[in-house]
């Protein structure tokens, strides 16, 4: 029942996950943070199955720092990507595959900004914009009548926020509180959360 949401412009790419933990029937929290960060200036939104989140995003993040450790650099976006798209294809044929959807965004002094894709039988896509779950039934309509490259921050949030409230309103599942941050050359920043009375 989670629904993540991506958008990537020209400056910054910026990501939205809701902040539900749900069992069965039952909501356990409403601020659990779905939101990665795998370095200074990528991260990842995750959503599956409980356990498999955590230990996916954490063995992700462990090993691009390890990277780093190792290399005195940082895997671009992309590479990153690639890796973690690689991972998920190798547990996919394994006895215990890992049950997720991604979405990896970050921004690279070559490549700029980029968004991608992933999912949980490891396929991987470059987009403009993007998102996951039941809630993404209802933004990518907004998203794809609204979204613009050279947008602002403030007109990305809004249309985020347009989303959000479509979930809201549409879907029967309560999904109250979604957390947002934005990546640009500066590295990651929280934006306010996306709550019923904001």
């Amino acid at each position: 029942m989670d629904c993540l949401i991506g958008i990537r412009c020209k400056d910054f790419v910026m990501l939205a996950a809701d902040m539900t933990n749900a069992h069965s029937i039952m909501v356990m929290k409403t601020d659990e943070n779905k939101l990665f960060k795998l370095s200074n200036r990528l991260v990842m939104a995750v959503s599956g199955e409980q356990g498999d989140c955590i230990q996916f995003a954490e063995y992700i993040a462990k090993n691009i720092q390890l990277y780093k450790m190792r290399n005195t650099y940082e895997l671009s976006p992309k590479e990153a990507s690639n890796f973690t798209r690689r991972t998920l294809a190798e547990t996919l044929r394994s006895r215990s595959p890992y049950h997720v959807n991604l979405l990896m965004g970050g921004y690279d002094e070559k490549n700029g900004t980029q968004l991608f894709y992933m999912d949980y039988l490891a396929s991987c896509a470059s987009l403009d914009f993007a998102a996951h779950g039941y809630g993404g039934y209802f933004s990518i309509a907004i998203l794809d009548r609204n979204y613009k490259e050279n947008m602002s921050k403030e007109e990305a949030y809004d249309l985020m926020k347009k989303c959000v409230q479509e979930v809201h309103k549409r879907l029967i599942v309560n999904l109250p509180n979604f957390k947002v941050q934005v990546i640009d050359k500066n590295g990651i920043q929280e934006m306010p959360n996306i709550t019923p009375s904001s």
